[in-house]
Order: structure tokens, then sequence, then C-alpha cells
């Protein structure tokens, strides 16, 4: 399997594969890539849509002469606790915001939210934020207002007036919580134009449509994730006993 950084012929195969409509999991396995390498090439440069070759040939080119010119301040990475491996945790949170991106999440926000959900602690501060991104506090600012609008974090006094921003263990089920909110709201809204638009005709059956339709979807998102927030704080499976080839110890009677 191909190592290292993607290729300009790599990158062309990639362009082909996206105007073929190929999904990025069959491009992968065309080039014998993982999928998250060509999830992370396209998202970073222009999506499936603005993807071309040539232009995100030259911009991982120039990214990698600025990260080159930047190392002095990033050479020092702080050790890893639990013996992990510094390298390898910092390519998976790229990894991770990355999908996100992919999933409708602005850039910035992503990327706070995947150094987030990586510590053990669940909290930084801005500064550590800043300086874990190497983006201004000014951006960092910016992606935790929207993101506490969304559910996502929320902050917390820590020491001095420092502030802490905080993701919860049940940070998914606040989002969601919140999506099902935004939802109801647009819900309601669309109600509201029925009148307006006279009922019975197209345009007010469309609205009356929608809103039943997304009231369903709302309704039905709360509901699931009340059901399932257990979920998110079960503890991990006990590790298969290696002395018995990996079986489970017999339950006790």
């Amino acid at each position: 399997m191909p190592g290292g950084r993607l290729t300009q012929q790599e990158r062309r195969q990639i362009a082909q594969g996206l105007a073929d409509n190929l999904s990025y999991a069959e491009i992968a396995r065309r080039l014998e890539r993982p999928t998250s390498t060509i999830t992370r090439e396209v998202t970073r440069n222009g999506g499936p849509a603005g993807y071309r070759a040539e232009v995100a040939h030259r911009a991982t080119e120039h990214r990698a002469h600025r990260r080159k010119q930047s190392a002095p301040r990033t050479a020092h990475t702080p050790p890893q606790p639990h013996g992990r491996d510094a390298g390898e945790v910092r390519a998976y949170e790229e990894v991770f915001a990355t999908v996100m991106i992919t999933s409708g999440m602005p850039t910035m926000m992503s990327r706070v939210v995947a150094a987030l959900v990586l510590t053990d602690s669940g909290s930084l501060t801005a500064a550590e934020l800043a300086q874990h991104l190497q983006v201004s506090p000014a951006a960092v600012s910016k992606a935790i207002a929207y993101l506490e609008s969304q559910g996502f974090v929320r902050r917390e006094r820590g020491e001095g007036r420092r502030e802490r921003y905080v993701v919860d263990d049940d940070v998914y089920y606040q989002s969601m919580m919140a999506s099902a909110r935004a939802t109801a709201q647009v819900v309601a809204t669309a109600r509201q134009g029925v009148p307006v638009l006279r009922p019975g005709t197209p345009a007010a059956t469309r609205l009356e449509n929608i809103a039943r339709f997304l009231d369903f979807v709302s309704e039905s998102t709360a509901r699931a994730a009340e059901l399932a927030r257990d979920i998110l704080h079960a503890k991990p499976a006990p590790a298969p006993d290696s002395t018995t080839g990996g079986a489970a110890p017999p339950a006790q009677k």
C-alpha cells in the first residue's frame, strides 16, 4: 500500500473519480489509500464540487513549506499520557476534524471540537486551544461562540479570570437536543406562513407538509437521544483475557 504524501498523479485520479461520482471509499480503494486520506484531501481543497488536482497539489506544497518555516514554534510536543504516541494522536485528531467538516461543521469549529474531545479532561483554556491549533485567540473565541449555540461546548470559570471551555461526555446528546429545538423553531415558523399564504394553495400546502415532516423528525430525534443517552456514560467492556485465547471468562452461577 502506498504511503507518504499524495502524488500529483494520484490527485488527478481523485479529481477524475469525483467527476465520475465515485465515493471516497471507492477512490481510496483504487488508489490503495485509506478512505480518511481521500476525505481529508478533498475537504481541505474545495470539497467534491470544487476540487482541482493542480490547485490542490500547489496548496499542499504551500502548506508543507509554511509548516517547515513555523517548525521552531511547534517543535516541542508535550508528552502524551497513558503511553500514547503524540504523532498518532495528532494525525487522528486531524482525521476526526475532517470528518466533522465533511458533515457540515465549519473548519475552525471542527478543529476546536476535535481538540477538546480528544483530551482526557475534556476542557482547555482559550490560550491552550490557540497554542494547540496555532491560531489567534480571536479565532478560538469565534469558534466557541458558534459551538455554544449548537450545544457542543460550555464555559466554566477556571483559575483567576480565565475561562475553560468544556466538552461534556454527553456532548452529542446536548448537540442533538439543540438541533431538535432549532428544527422545532423552523416548524413553528413554517406553520405561521400557512394562513398568510391561504390554506389549500400550493405554497401553503408545501409549507404545511414541510412543517409536518420536520415536526416528526424533531420529535423522533429528541426521543431517540433521550432513550440512548445512557450509552454515553457506559463503562468500556473489560479487555479479553489473553490466557483464554480472547474468550470472556464464564459467568459465575
